[in-house]
């Protein structure tokens, strides 16, 4: 039929041509002739029309039953997909879908005309805008794609249903089962192993590993013990989670162990978790063991994109004996020291008698080696300005600059020296910490996220009491070309930093305070003139017992609020906190102040409850004794809601462990 009828027009149309030349050829003929080609060609064009017509409907019939017949094809096929399909329309009602969409997502109801985000939890604009979804439906999870329609003023949408059940069960199954190194070390185990007897060692080393087995056994992974207080386990993701979701039990019973009978046994951990290899996964654990070592031991570790996550942490660190490392660090620091042209020393803004202390105490010693040093403070803004003014006056006014001096007067020749911090959020001057080419740091607080990673020598020691007292066995350690000692007023200094840390010998002190104690006092350090430091003004002492009478106590924690501004808030605070620290059944104290715009939070403990914990809840930190935050842009109506939160927290976690 195509190929006939234009064949037929094609020779008709040949003879309507021909018959009309020839009547053209032959005009002026008289016979009948030229009447008679003339009709033959009428009758052959009038046979073309009609031929024309017949053609053109037998096509359009043609057209029209294939256009039905693919229609029906199209729907057939629509209705017949092994994926569910639906379609709606610019009301999101359901206008057509297919019979598998009728089974597996209505479930045998009829949902023409349903609105399609009350039976199915998609939003349609996020669907659009994104061109997929993921979508649980019926136990099932699809992934859901969408097609634009539009015909004559009316719009569709057609949605097609991926079921990626299957694929989403094997990712599961595969993340559950992805490999993850832990490594398990325990605190300073040299240091209480030292003078426990050999019969003391061997039930410790049984009970530790006892305790690691059981700690294994609910688990398919395997641990292995790489030297006498190390361990390295591999833990699939499923188990880890579970130890995650008990936060890690194995810290509480590992204290349940103890030395002779009264030294608990604890245990740091460092989990590498969301690596990519096993690899990656050991370097991970590795950086969360030195974080939980840094923050004093006796905890779990957990890096995440946003940071760490903090399990454990309640008990107090134990002193290290050894100064093998101490040693090593002075002979270190010594030699960079000699290699500089100049020294600089900062301690943390709002600077204490510690901070300061410890960097005079360093300054003193750096004299006697020869080296020009030279402490960046902000006067106005120190809480140790007695102390500047005292050295300052014996040393002739040399010693101390402001931090702006210190910017410019900095080289690539000289080192810079931090003391009492190691957050480059917290120290002295950003600007001249970014400047110095060589850095040491020299810091006693538990380890936060933040620190500065790039020091040439980074000195951290959380057992320690003080940074005054870490600079103390330092210099004891620099070998002198003389028998010259350090002025009295560096060691009064250096006292003075290691009285107000220790709350004059009662808070953090061990073997190694009193010795550093003893070597000051032998330098010349006048406990006397060390006591005048903390001396106030009746002014100030009213202030104090004006905090401490506005406290209240909630679940064992005395908060004061000081509703009142004065030049020496940010002593006065510190020291009612402590002064709180005194009333019966009290384990906490907190005094909210606020300076400007920001609202600040000291805390205070026995030991009993954690302030560390806390105030880094908070964005704040510092020690497990010894704490602090700073709030931007809030009342101190909310700062205390905001604390009574945390301490609830905390009490809660420390119950559930």
């Amino acid at each position: 039929m195509k190929k006939k009828f234009p064949a037929v027009l094609m020779i008709l149309h040949l003879l309507a041509l021909g018959t009309m030349i020839a009547s053209y050829l032959l005009i002026g003929r008289t016979d009948r002739t030229v009447d008679w080609l003339f009709l033959a060609s009428a009758v052959i064009i009038f046979i073309c029309i009609i031929y024309t017509i017949i053609y053109s409907r037998n096509s359009m019939r043609h057209i029209s039953k294939m256009n039905k017949h693919l229609e029906s094809s199209a729907a057939e096929f629509m209705n017949s997909l092994p994926a569910p399909v639906a379609v709606i329309d610019e009301h999101r009602q359901f206008v057509w879908y297919n019979q598998i969409f009728a089974e597996k997502i209505g479930l045998g109801q009829d949902v023409y005309g349903h609105d399609f985000e009350g039976f199915v939890k998609i939003d349609i604009e996020s669907l659009k805008s994104n061109g997929r979804a993921i979508c649980p439906i019926n136990g099932s999870i699809y992934d859901v794609t969408a097609e634009q329609f539009d015909k004559n003023d009316m719009s569709f949408l057609v949605l097609y249903f991926h079921d990626d059940t299957n694929y989403y069960a094997i990712k599961k199954n595969m993340d559950e089962s992805h490999p993850n190194v832990v490594v398990i070390t325990i605190d300073n185990y040299d240091d209480i192993m030292q003078n426990a007897k050999e019969s003391e060692k061997a039930q410790t080393s049984v009970e530790t590993e006892k305790l690691i087995e059981n700690f294994m056994s609910k688990t398919n992974g395997f641990i292995k013990k790489t030297s006498s207080n190390t361990f390295f386990a591999i833990l699939e993701n499923r188990h880890l989670n579970a130890i995650i979701d008990g936060r890690f039990k194995i810290l509480d019973a590992a204290r349940n162990i103890k030395i002779a009978g009264k030294y608990p046994l604890t245990f740091s951990i460092g989990v590498g978790q969301g690596a990519s290899s096993l690899s990656e996964s050991e370097n991970i654990a590795r950086q969360c063991l030195d974080m939980a070592l840094g923050r004093g031991g006796d905890q779990a570790v957990i890096k995440t994109d946003n940071g760490y996550r903090f399990f454990g942490g309640v008990s107090k660190g134990v002193e290290k004996r050894s100064r093998s490392k101490t040693r090593i660090i002075a002979n270190a620091m010594q030699d960079l020291i000699m290699s500089s042209e100049r020294v600089f020393l900062m301690g943390h803004r709002f600077g204490d008698l510690d901070s300061v202390g410890a960097a005079c105490g360093l300054a003193g010693a750096l004299k006697i080696l020869g080296k020009q040093a030279y402490i960046a403070v902000d006067r106005s803004k120190n809480l140790a300005s007695n102390l500047i003014d005292i050295v300052d006056e014996e040393t002739n006014h040399g010693l101390f600059i402001n931090p702006a001096e210190a910017e410019e007067l900095i080289g690539p020749n000289d080192m810079l020296i931090i003391v009492d911090t190691h957050n480059k959020d917290y120290v002295e001057s950003r600007a001249l910490y970014e400047k110095a080419h060589s850095v040491v740091v020299i810091d006693h607080h538990r380890k936060t996220v933040n620190f500065i990673d790039d020091a040439v020598i980074f000195h951290h020691e959380p057992y320690a009491s003080s940074a005054s007292e870490m600079v103390t066995e330092i210099i004891q350690y620099f070998n002198y070309s003389s028998d010259e000692k350090i002025a009295s007023c560096h060691a009064d200094a250096l006292l003075a930093g290691i009285m107000l840390d220790t709350k004059n010998f009662v808070m953090r002190t061990g073997v190694r305070t009193f010795e550093a104690a003893a070597y000051l006092k032998k330098m010349g350090a006048d406990t006397v003139a060390v006591k005048l430091l903390f001396s106030n003004s009746i002014d100030s002492y009213r202030r104090k017992t004006q905090i401490v009478a506005s406290a209240k106590i909630h679940n064992n924690c005395a908060i004061a609020a000081a509703d009142f501004k004065s030049d020496d808030i940010r002593l006065v605070a510190p020291q009612a906190a402590d002064e709180l620290l005194g009333i019966t059944d009290v384990d906490a104290s907190f005094v909210i102040y606020k300076t400007g715009s920001t609202v600040n939070i000291s805390a205070r403990s026995l030991g009993a409850l954690n302030v560390q914990v806390i105030m880094e809840q908070l964005g704040g930190g510092g020690h497990q004794t010894m704490a602090a935050t700073q709030l931007e842009g809030t009342t101190v109506e909310d700062a205390v809601k905001a604390l009574i939160y945390a301490i609830d927290d905390c009490r809660k976690n420390a119950l559930e462990q």
